[in-house]
């Protein structure tokens, strides 16, 4: 019993008197340096400034990537006013405006076959009058393609981004975020790209498994629990507790997309930044006795006593 008894109190005897230590290491004016930095320097500047963006595509200051890029999701071309490419600005202006406006046109015409139908059906059960699902068909294919030339607007104003610096944190970030895996590629860490995306998919195939059997135990429940006449031999109860189970990992699912998506975007940020960290290859860790000198400001009480020093070279 004094055997286990003894390491107890001296474990907690280091571990009460450890605050009164660690301050004794401090002097006080590592509380309150400024490191010789003005009020200017160390001001945080917004992420994103409309004023600086408009500045920067009339061009009369440069701007940073992030805010090239951000102020061109709303104002579509933005990127291209940036980088002087003048000659693509109609190019997307008349895809979007083909695109979007004939997805329009379509969907339109399908609304009204559909509203022409129900009206129909009202009159006469069993009228030949049917829905124009081809309009509806082609205006989901027009909205896609309006969409897609929308996306590579932005990642074209990424890529002719002009920059002297490689790798650019900003690009790697932003390749990643319009292409999982291509901030990887633009960081040389070509092996990344099969884990992530192996990772993304292999959620996304739980997703689509979780939602199917969701719905189909979502169907079962409301058939047995209903006025019709259900002769399945699945229960009311046992449909019901396997629905939420399904629902619960179906969204656990959507959680692991959005998880692995936004690792591999900081991972490309990250890693493009540590490429100009260099390491030099004399890594040594110094241990030796040292005597702790504490500050009288903050040690409760001034004596003296007997540490470890740990030190780095690298």
């Amino acid at each position: 019993m004094r055997k286990r008894v003894l390491p107890l109190l001296l474990l907690l005897t280091v571990l009460l008197s450890f605050p009164r230590i660690a301050h004794a290491q401090f002097k006080s004016e590592a509380f309150s340096q400024n490191y010789g930095t003005s009020d200017a320097d160390t001001a945080q500047k917004p992420l994103f400034s409309v004023k600086d963006y408009i500045r920067g595509i009339a061009h009369k200051d440069t701007i940073q990537i992030g805010t090239s890029f951000a102020g061109s999701m709303v104002l579509i071309g933005g990127q291209q006013i940036y980088n002087k490419q003048y000659w693509k600005l109609p190019i997307i202006y008349g895809g979007l405006g083909a695109t979007v406006g004939l997805g329009f046109h379509y969907r339109g015409q399908y609304t009204r076959s559909l509203s022409a139908y129900q009206s129909a059906l009202e009159l006469d059960p069993e009228t030949p009058y049917t829905v124009n699902d081809k309009a509806k068909q082609l205006s989901t294919y027009l909205f896609a393609g309006g969409a897609l030339i929308y996306w590579g607007t932005l990642m074209d104003g990424v890529i002719n981004f002009e920059s002297d610096r490689y790798p650019l944190p900003g690009r790697a970030t932003l390749y990643s975020l319009l292409m999982p895996g291509l901030g990887q590629v633009y960081n040389h860490e070509y092996w990344k790209v099969p884990v992530y995306w192996g990772c993304l998919i292999g959620a996304y195939h739980y997703w689509a498994l979780n939602k199917r059997n969701y719905t189909k135990y979502r169907n079962i429940y409301l058939e047995a629990t209903g006025e019709g006449t259900y002769t399945g031999p699945i229960s009311g109860e046992t449909a019901l507790y396997y629905r939420d189970i399904y629902r619960r990992y179906r969204d656990y699912s959507v959680l692991a997309i959005a998880a692995f998506y936004l690792i591999q975007v900081i991972d490309a940020n990250v890693f493009a930044y540590m490429q100009d960290f260099e390491v030099n290859e004399d890594i040594a860790l110094h241990i030796r006795p040292s005597v702790i000198t504490p500050d009288l400001q903050f040690a409760s009480c001034p004596v003296n006593a007997v540490g470890i020093s740990l030190g780095f070279t690298f």
